[in-house]
């Protein structure tokens, strides 16, 4: 049995495959980013799940590819988790940024960006990445990423700079209690995710200027520090991975045509393309 997973911070999507290549089952768990989730509630998140532990001892080889896994200790602590837990697996775990390529533009050469609960981008030149700036996470980067615009609708409510009967509905939706929201930022696990959560509100209001101006000055942002500083041609293909890109693709057009770019294709969940793309380039 063979595993290929596509690991976000919210949630990372699991597909077996049998040695003949056809799928077996396909589970969803926790996202298992090992920047930001303790190694304890890592082994949790996929203990817990029966599907992936009934056959555990069956595995012979894992591609995780993960948020938080672009730096060597991260991913170190997650191959150590899958190895202690499909003790008979080849396991290799590489970034997410890697599967956003894969499952977008396979060999070819393009710009790949990924807007989901983080955000990130890379020129992909046909063989190899290349990264001009490090991802640094949901404190001091993850431009027009989910926990981004969490941030910012939070900050914007507090400081009364939301509208008010947008505030309303706000307040509705969400516990707004300081302490709550403190406690979930600093002591609970998975913060970015928790910041990430108050994007979804966005999308029952996309049709509000407030709403509107937030997205596209988020966007604009993101082309600015992680688009325009690799001076791609108008020709180059762009390609966007995550759910944040999916739901306001008609405003990430708009920005991406003013800075004079086409975005060729936008995908919401990497995971059908990644088993393609393995299928056909790598030797299951």
């Amino acid at each position: 049995m063979i595993l290929i997973a596509d690991g976000g911070s919210t949630k990372a999507d699991w597909i077996a495959i049998n040695n003949e290549q056809k799928e077996e089952f396909r589970v969803r768990t926790l996202g298992l980013n090992p920047a930001v989730v303790a190694e304890e509630e890592l082994t949790n998140r996929i203990i817990n799940m029966f599907q992936l532990i009934n056959i555990k001892d069956d595995v012979s080889e894992i591609h995780f590819y993960g948020a938080g896994c672009g730096t060597p200790k991260p991913a170190a602590i997650l191959k150590n988790i899958l190895e202690t837990i499909f003790i008979n697996a080849k396991v290799l775990v590489s970034e997410d940024m890697l599967a956003a390529v894969y499952a977008a533009t396979g060999k070819e050469p393009a710009m790949v960006c990924i807007l989901g609960t983080g955000s990130n981008s890379c020129y992909f030149d046909g063989t190899n990445m290349q990264m001009l700036v490090p991802s640094l996470g949901y404190i001091l980067m993850d431009e027009a990423s989910g926990n981004y615009f969490g941030k910012k609708l939070i900050v914007d409510y507090f400081y009364n700079k939301m509208p008010k009967s947008i505030a309303l509905e706000f307040k509705k939706e969400f516990n707004l209690d300081p302490d709550y929201i403190k406690r979930n930022i600093y002591k609970e696990v998975n913060p970015n995710m928790y910041l990430a959560s108050f994007a979804k509100f966005m999308f029952d209001f996309k049709d509000e200027k407030y709403i509107k101006r937030l997205i596209k000055k988020g966007f604009q942002e993101f082309f600015k520090y992680r688009v325009l500083p690799y001076h791609i041609s108008s020709e180059t293909p762009v390609y966007f991975i995550g759910s944040i890109a999916h739901y306001f693709r008609d405003i990430l057009e708009k920005v991406a045509n003013k800075n004079d770019l086409q975005i060729t294709d936008v995908i919401q969940r990497p995971i059908d393309n990644l088993l393609e793309y393995h299928k056909n380039n790598i030797n299951l």
